[in-house]
């Protein structure tokens, strides 16, 4: 949808013209899955689809929160905006305003607030973050608060533990704050560093397969791997004073490994030992201009993602496969966190049309299921867009 399309709904909407408009964007991970929350490294990139947030000030002491997305409505009064509405897109927003309450903050008059998101629904795309990064970037200006972007993630993260009970890493926030067009963000999950890698590719894009099967990242198997993931540590703490799975290198791990009761929660911490080595490794070769290493260490980070951490499924491993069989694909893994959504490809320009066609077909016989195909162009982190 179109901005002036956009402008137009608010005015249907509220019944006069919206006085400011933002942006936020999804994103896709390139390599480095299920690392974030553990300390680790992951290489996101920003996109072009992602959510839109249009303004308007008003006199009233109520937050009106309406979606082209959803039909659930809400008129929140300023007093109420530290409470979650059960099971509802709200709570999202809701959470973001919480966040700048919490700090002392305060929102002195109300709002007129109109979302569209075209991330494709359920692709894993961080469709989630994108509302809360909108969000606090269009709070943060309106009301002059002044917080850096950095700091905006941080909160929407929280937002997201609190409110929708998902107890996700920094990534997504992060990536949908903090990204820059035509680069990737290199990113240590941990201090916060990072390194914007300028994502040349030369010949080769990078194509996004939806596999239609929905990403339901709330459905308890994340923070399951999340609980999984401190079982390791806690046990392996015995033997080495540490904090995070990821600050263990492979042979480090190997010494170790052997005071981990659970041979499946063994797996799991294996899985974010060595993927956070094959995610420095990756943005080596990328600097480097290795891109058939590149390829082949996202190849590898779906094996493991889906031998050792078990996120994968029927889905997203087909399309895996079918991917592969194709000539020009350099590699081609699972991005986000898993359990249906989307996968990343590496594919040489000129393979472009048959790997669409091939990959496809292959995929809709095995599943029954149609997919869609994108090619996935870099976008700025959330900013106002009038």
């Amino acid at each position: 949808m179109k901005l002036e399309e956009l402008k137009a709904k608010f005015l249907q909407t509220y019944g006069q013209m919206a006085q400011a408009g933002f942006f936020a964007p999804g994103r896709i991970n390139l390599i480095g899955e299920h690392t974030d929350y553990n300390g680790g490294f992951v290489f996101p990139c920003a996109i072009s689809f992602g959510n839109y947030c249009l303004v308007r000030r008003t006199d009233q002491a109520v937050i009106k929160l309406r979606s082209l997305n959803m039909s659930f409505e809400a008129d929140i009064p300023l007093s109420e905006l530290s409470m979650a509405i059960s099971n509802e897109w709200v709570n999202y927003v809701i959470g973001v305003f919480a966040q700048f309450i919490s700090r002392g903050l305060q929102i002195t008059h109300g709002l007129e607030m109109l979302y569209y998101g075209d991330v494709p629904p359920g692709a894993g795309l961080s469709s989630s973050a994108a509302i809360e990064v909108v969000t606090a970037v269009a709070i943060n200006t309106l009301f002059g608060f002044g917080i850096d972007g950095q700091s905006l993630a941080l909160m929407c993260q929280k937002a997201e533990h609190d409110f929708a009970g998902v107890h996700c890493g920094i990534m997504d926030q992060f990536a949908s704050a903090m990204s820059k067009q035509g680069h990737a963000l290199f990113l240590n999950c941990d201090s916060l560093d990072y390194q914007l890698v300028p994502l040349e590719l030369g010949d080769h894009k990078i194509v996004i397969s939806n596999t239609n099967s929905p990403h339901k990242l709330d459905s308890g198997k994340y923070n399951e791997r999340v609980a999984e993931c401190r079982q390791a540590v806690t046990e392996m703490q015995k033997g080495k004073k540490f904090s995070f799975l990821a600050e263990l290198d492979p042979d480090e791990f190997s010494t170790l490994e052997h005071l981990i009761s659970d041979e499946k929660v063994r797996r799991r911490a294996l899985h974010v030992v060595e993927e956070t080595a094959r995610t420095k490794d990756a943005v080596d070769a990328l600097i480097k201009g290795d891109l058939s290493r590149f390829g082949k260490l996202m190849t590898a980070s779906h094996k493991s993602l889906k031998e050792n951490y078990e996120v994968t499924g029927f889905e997203l491993d087909t399309m895996n496969e079918e991917a592969l069989k194709n000539v020009g694909v350099l590699g081609s893994r699972m991005t986000g966190g898993g359990f249906g959504g989307c996968t990343v490809s590496i594919v040489h320009k000129d393979a472009m049309a048959n790997f669409i066609e091939n990959t496809g077909k292959n995929y809709r016989q095995k599943t029954g299921l149609t997919p869609q195909f994108y090619i996935a162009e870099t976008q700025d982190g959330g900013k106002q867009i009038f």
